[in-house]
């Protein structure tokens, strides 16, 4: 316990510093109280992770917090990305005698009971009758995700290759929580967010949740310390080992892992390219890009290096003028990363990228190969129990890792799984990249939004190509597409409806 109260105070401490210093930049975007009062409930269930003995003791303070924050909060996807990695995604099963659990709870599904479905609760009391009962083209495809993950059942990855039948309760079990767990955020968060202002208000608290992980995560890596594993350890996670590249602890602050924190930090990094506009100082501008860049280069996540340059490139090159944007920034892109490589630093990065022969890249470079043979064998619904025919792949930690999201969804769902999946975001996407073009001269303040929108769609598709669909990819996956659906339904009242409490200043490129 005296561990978990060191590691508290630090986490504490670095928080602190960086709520304070952010909270000008916070305050143009959200009111003093709501800002206030979000702060306020992170730390208290920030103290409560590090110092509950379990995650039940941590539950039952969480829940009437979360529902006090609640009451009183005029934007509930704003609370409810800040508090996403309050503590770590540790599942825990809710035990039911005669059976293994009922259903896993954690941080996640705390959240949406607790934040989105009173939310939703108040919307559908409070929506325009005009709009009542109207669903989109996402809407559709989201539920088409759905009917195929309660149709298909794929067992668990056991020993022995252990077959576990399906039956009418685990599908039941499985469109409940597809209805907890996706389509309630995605319904949530495209539904609430009616404004230019709510969106942005959302993208600034998510921004600084990121703000305050990529701090700690310098601290992790810098001192070669990993804060909140000693959570996972207590509440009986598995997941509590360091990992290491280049001679270096890769950071994962509360993300769960480094892979997971270096998406979160790329979409933060994107939503930044929008928020800074807003931001008068200019020290302030480049303290929270480098702020951000640091955390990421933290994560030592090449897949995450990889989906922020895209990101970025993907920005420049969505606006007007784009080739001659997207050129200035690749000179700019390439004499920073000079500069790194003859710096200190640089030969940490050099031991980094990847070089032909890595086990890990072997592993990937098989683990597509074998798994898209298995799709083109099963091509329209995808194969549900694919692991006897890539048992050679099993690693050391014994599971097959399917370290490719596409390729998941292929195996899993087939390729008309996948065509929902890549429909359904891209579908989100395109509207925003049509609007914000149509916006470029009469709005250039809500095209600029749209652009950071489509970046970061963009770098999160790049990135899930090397990451399992889990974690903060996931959720990260069906808030950008609410967020895209919701820009797309703005209206012309609502278009006037300013973003921040200031006027914008222009973007530096």
């Amino acid at each position: 316990m005296f561990d978990s109260v060191k590691e508290l105070v630090v986490v504490l401490t670095i928080a602190a510093i960086v709520f304070r210093l952010a909270t000008p930049i916070a305050l143009e975007f959200m009111d003093s109280g709501d800002f206030a009062r979000r702060r306020l409930v992170w730390f208290l269930l920030t103290a409560v992770g590090f110092l509950s003995p379990n995650f039940w003791l941590y539950a039952l303070v969480a829940i009437p917090v979360l529902l006090w924050a609640n009451r009183s909060e005029p934007n509930p996807v704003a609370l409810y990305l800040l508090l996403l990695h309050v503590i770590p995604p540790v599942d825990i099963p809710i035990p039911v005698l005669g059976n293994n659990g009922l259903f896993g709870l954690s941080n996640y599904r705390l959240l949406a009971f607790c934040v989105l479905l009173p939310a939703v609760m108040r919307y559908r009391k409070n929506r325009d009758p005009a709009t009542a009962g109207r669903l989109g083209l996402m809407d559709v495809l989201l539920l088409a995700i759905g009917a195929l993950q309660v149709a298909l059942f794929t067992p668990p990855d056991l020993p022995y290759h252990l077959y576990i039948p399906d039956s009418p309760f685990n599908a039941a079990r499985r469109a409940f929580l597809f209805l907890l767990d996706t389509f309630l955020l995605f319904f949530a968060v495209s539904r609430t967010c009616q404004s230019r202002r709510k969106i942005a208000e959302a993208a600034a608290t998510f921004c600084l949740a990121c703000a305050v992980m990529a701090a700690i995560a310098v601290f992790e890596r810098t001192r070669n310390w990993l804060l909140y594993v000693d959570i996972l350890s207590r509440w009986g996670s598995s997941a509590t080992f360091y990992l290491t590249r280049g001679g270096s602890v890769r950071a994962q602050v509360s993300a769960g892992h480094s892979i997971a924190l270096g998406n979160l930090l790329t979409v933060g990094l994107g939503f930044w390219f929008y928020l800074e506009s807003h931001v008068r100082s200019r020290k302030s501008r480049i303290a929270a890009t480098l702020l951000l860049c640091s955390g990421l280069f933290a994560t030592n996540s090449r897949g995450a290096w990889l989906g922020a340059a895209i990101t970025y490139f993907t920005f420049l090159a969505a606006g007007p003028r784009g080739a001659s944007r997207l050129m200035r920034g690749a000179v700019i892109a390439l004499a920073i990363a000079g500069v790194i490589l003859v710096s200190p630093i640089g030969d940490q990065i050099l031991a980094m990228l990847p070089t032909s022969g890595q086990p890990a890249d072997l592993y990937r470079h098989r683990l597509a190969e074998r798994g898209w043979q298995i799709v083109l064998a099963h091509p329209l619904f995808g194969d549900q129990f694919p692991w006897p025919e890539m048992e050679d792949l099993r690693q050391g930690e014994g599971i097959i890792d399917i370290v490719n999201s596409y390729l998941g969804f292929a195996l899993n769902y087939g390729l008309v799984g996948l065509t929902c999946y890549l429909s359904f975001i891209l579908v989100g996407m395109i509207s925003v990249y049509r609007r914000s073009k149509e916006l470029t001269q009469s709005d250039p303040d809500l095209a600029l939004l749209g652009r950071s929108l489509v970046a970061c769609i963009v770098g999160l598709l790049v990135m899930i190509d090397s990451v399992s669909f889990n974690m903060g990819a996931e959720k990260l996956f069906y808030v950008l597409a609410a967020l895209a659906l919701a820009y797309a339904r703005l209206t012309r009242v609502q278009h006037q409806q300013p973003a921040a409490l200031s006027a914008p200043t222009p973007p530096s490129g």
